[in-house]
Formats: structure tokens, sequence, C-alpha cells
């Protein structure tokens, strides 16, 4: 005589109660819930500006209707081409370079063994993440300055000739790229080292037990583990592909147009372009465009990741 098979538990708690159950979590995620809908959220209805000739006296929603126009400012500049090459490729510099040194700092860090040279060392990184980008530029003039820059005095002094920087723009990627590693490298060093002490450390007792030597447990056991950090982090950063530090390039470079066929980016030359006509739908026209190629490049580098391993695609 077979038994009877038991009945299947198909019982799925309400919404009320999953949210009651897990009610600390969520007042702990309110803040952040409530940050994102004012400043995310909210303002998106006004993305709609960049569809009108905006006017003052009548609001976002009362302007008069204009379409795609507003967007062919970028197109029939002549300069769209030079734009898009300068901010792909600062991004990708910052985005590969970036990602490359944070983790090596990273794995170094966590290979310290004395505990007060490890916290001081993550300060001291952490440190120019706070530093305004006006105090860096005006340090990298005080550097570079042709007249009297330190590193210009400290050339003569030896009966060298310092090249003029701010007449250079070939020098200016290789400048750009330092300063913004400089700057970013103590924060993902940060996140990546919070990574790094979240992983089960009897992997690293057991590798060490067998004998394998600190590269090896870096190759077999660091590394792996931090794979998907490194793959939520590189999808986040790919949608912004198409926007620029601002705060950073203008500050450094300004007015100078000797250096802008290598360092104008989007932001930078709408900047410039509006600056005295105060055109908010163009501007926004632009900001728009930028979001949205940068959200597709979202969808498409997530859809490739989920094809080779669905476990590290965000969704």
């Amino acid at each position: 005589m077979t038994k009877a098979p038991g009945k299947v538990n198909t019982y799925r708690p309400s919404v009320g109660h999953t949210i009651w159950q897990n009610r600390t979590l969520i007042l702990m995620c309110l803040p952040a819930i409530a940050f994102f809908f004012v400043f995310a959220y909210m303002p998106m209805p006004g993305a709609y500006i960049a569809f009108t000739n905006f006017q003052y006296n009548k609001g976002i929603f009362a302007s008069p209707f204009v379409g795609l126009k507003n967007f062919q400012f970028l197109f029939i500049s002549g300069q769209l081409g030079l734009l898009l090459k300068n901010t792909v490729l600062y991004n990708i510099a910052f985005i590969v370079l970036g990602n490359v040194v944070q983790l090596a700092f990273a794995i170094l860090l966590n290979e310290v063994t004395h505990k007060a040279y490890k916290k001081s060392a993550q300060s001291i990184m952490f440190l120019p993440y706070f530093i305004s980008d006006v105090l860096v530029s005006l340090l990298v003039y005080n550097l570079l300055n042709y007249d009297f820059g330190f590193i210009s005095h400290l050339v003569r002094s030896l009966g060298g000739e310092m090249p003029k920087v701010y007449q250079n723009a070939n020098a200016w990627p290789f400048i750009i790229v330092a300063v913004n590693l400089w700057k970013s490298t103590g924060y993902g060093t940060v996140v990546y080292f919070a990574a790094i002490t979240g992983m089960d450390s009897s992997m690293m007792e057991a590798a060490q037990i067998d004998g394998a030597n600190a590269w090896q447990r870096i190759r077999y056991i660091t590394l792996p583990t931090l794979k998907p950090t490194v793959i939520i982090l590189f999808l986040f950063a790919i949608g912004g592909i198409l926007k620029g530090n601002f705060g950073l390039f203008y500050n450094l470079v300004g007015n100078n147009s000797m250096l802008f066929k290598t360092t104008d980016i989007i932001e930078t030359y709408v900047y410039r372009s509006m600056m005295n006509s105060f055109n908010f739908s163009q501007s926004s026209a632009v900001g728009l465009f930028q979001s949205v190629v940068g959200f597709f490049i979202v969808l498409g580098a997530n859809a490739f990741v989920k094809h080779l391993d669905p476990d590290y695609a965000l969704f």
C-alpha cells in the first residue's frame, strides 16, 4: 500500500506581513529610500523641459513644445565627435585604471598585519577624496606652472628646462587621469577592502595550513571572491560613461582653448556654450541624451554579463 503524497505548502506571506517581519531593516533603509525618491524620482517629470522652449513666466509644462529641436544643438555643433571621443576615453581610463589600482591597494592593505599602520594608511588614502576640485586645481597649478611652479623650479635648479604644460594639450590626458586616480583611489580601496574583510576567514586559514603562499591565496581565493563586487561596480560605472567629471575638468583646464583638443568633454562644452544664454532647454536635452544612452549601455552590459553568468548580473 503506497503512502499518499503530502500536500505541498503553498502559503505565501502577505506584503504587510513581510514588511512587519523586516520592519527594522526597512526603517534603516528609509533615509536612503527618501533620498532617492526626492532627488532622483521626483525631478524626473522635469525632463520634459528638454522638449520645450522654456520660458520663465510660463514654467516647464506651459512652455511651447518644440519636440527634438533642442537635441540638434549638440549634433550640429560639429564638435560631437571630439566631445564623445574625449568623454568616453577618459571614462574608460578612469574605470579600468581606477578599479585595477583600487583593487591592488585593497589587496595589499589586507596583507598588512600591523593594525595601526593599516588604519593610518586607509585614512591617508581616503583624504584626497574630500578635497574640493578647486583646491586640487590650485595644487596642480602651483606644481606645473611654467614661471613659478614647484616642479618648474626643481627642473631649472637641476639645469633642465620645464615644458610649458599649460600650452601642451597632449600632456593633459596623463595629468587628468593621474589626478583622478589620486582623488578616487582611497574611496574605491575602502569599498574593495570592505568586501575583502567580509570574506570567510576559514578559507584563508585552510589555505595557509595547506601551505599556500600570499600570491596563491590572492589568486585563488581573494580575486575570485571579489569578482561579483568588481562586476557590479563596473556596471554601475559604465552607466555614466558619457558623463564627465565637470568639476575636475573645468577647474583644471578652465577656458584655456589651447587644451580643448584633448580635454574638452560634453559637460565643459555645454557649460561654455550656455554660460551667457542660460538656455536650460538645450542643456537639459544634452543631459537627457547622456542619461538615455547610459541607460541602454547598462542594459546591454548587464545582458552580456547575464549571458556569461546569471549570478553576477544586476537584474
